[in-house]
């Protein structure tokens, strides 16, 4: 038995390391640069600082405004793109759709370029007035022009439309791919009951997703909030700081400022809240007591 145990932990070992080498070490190495004074002006010859950046942060660092801005980013895109790519999974599955196969080979296109080239390209649709969705798309469909240079709504309704577009392929393969495992016959002996396409959706569907939707639930929440790309290169976190979080302050900081002890600080905030978000998430909604 324990040759077995010994055996069996050389297969995890891989993990480990790793695990040790790209996470834990940054970490802890973050966390003492965050108790120093180390920047530009101290590059060689830092010191130790205490708590100074942290009540840096609290007291003069725009913390409750890039807390709600980081909620806004990350549960504005989670409650857009989950919904649109569960919808169009559905879609997909239907047995009786035409065309399925060009359908799915379109709606995956945005999935199939890189995605720093893909925010380049929108960030020229999005110029006002002169981008294609301020003359063109917006107005055919009657709707106010946007212009995220001069107005925070604008500017997050820009980003959340083109994190949409960048992420909706994503889901809409995973929940594809599990409404694909889930067995024709349960639909077809609740068709012999009677049960209406609603029934079916909260009876079958649901239920047999819960793994699914646990694992993107909470796996696209921790990488939404670190999402850095599309804010720094839509808005850059304008109009002013109103649509800067916690990650795109943190790099301002680290390379603009070149104040490398208080961007540590603030990813270390940023990293907490993430963990205890998600201690909260899995606790309280009990979405992953389908894996026990």
């Amino acid at each position: 038995m324990k040759k077995d145990k010994v055996f069996n932990f050389f297969y995890f070992l891989p993990i480990v390391v790793i695990i040790i080498f790209v996470f834990v070490l940054p970490l802890i190495y973050d966390l003492y640069i965050s108790f120093t004074n180390f920047g530009s002006l101290h590059l060689f010859k830092y010191n130790y600082v205490g708590l100074l950046n942290y009540i840096i942060i609290f007291k003069y660092g725009y913390f409750l405004d890039l807390l709600k801005n980081t909620l806004i980013w990350t549960l504005g895109s989670l409650a857009t793109y989950m919904p649109l790519g569960f919808g169009l999974a559905l879609i997909l599955n239907q047995p009786d759709l035409k065309g399925k196969s060009i359908f799915y080979a379109i709606l995956i296109l945005p999935w199939a370029f890189p995605s720093f080239i893909s925010l380049l390209i929108w960030q020229g649709l999005w110029v006002y007035p002169y981008g294609i969705m301020n003359r063109l798309i917006l107005p055919m469909f009657h709707l106010p022009t946007v212009n995220s240079s001069t107005s925070t709504t604008d500017a997050w309704i820009e980003l959340i439309t083109v994190d949409d577009w960048l992420s909706f392929p994503y889901f809409m393969i995973v929940f594809y791919s599990a409404l694909q495992s889930i067995p024709r016959e349960l639909y077809d002996i609740a068709d012999l009951d009677g049960a209406n396409t609603f029934t079916k959706f909260f009876t079958i569907t649901l239920p047999s997703l819960k793994k699914t939707i646990a694992f993107v639930a909470v796996g696209t929440f921790v990488y939404t909030w670190n999402n850095f790309y599309p804010i720094y290169l839509l808005t850059d976190g304008g109009p002013g700081i109103s649509t800067e979080t916690f990650v795109t302050y943190s790099y301002q900081q680290a390379f603009s400022n070149s104040n490398f002890a208080l961007a540590a600080a603030w990813s270390i905030i940023s990293t907490l809240f993430v963990i205890i978000l998600s201690i909260i998430v899995i606790k309280y909604t009990h979405i992953l007591d389908s894996f026990t």
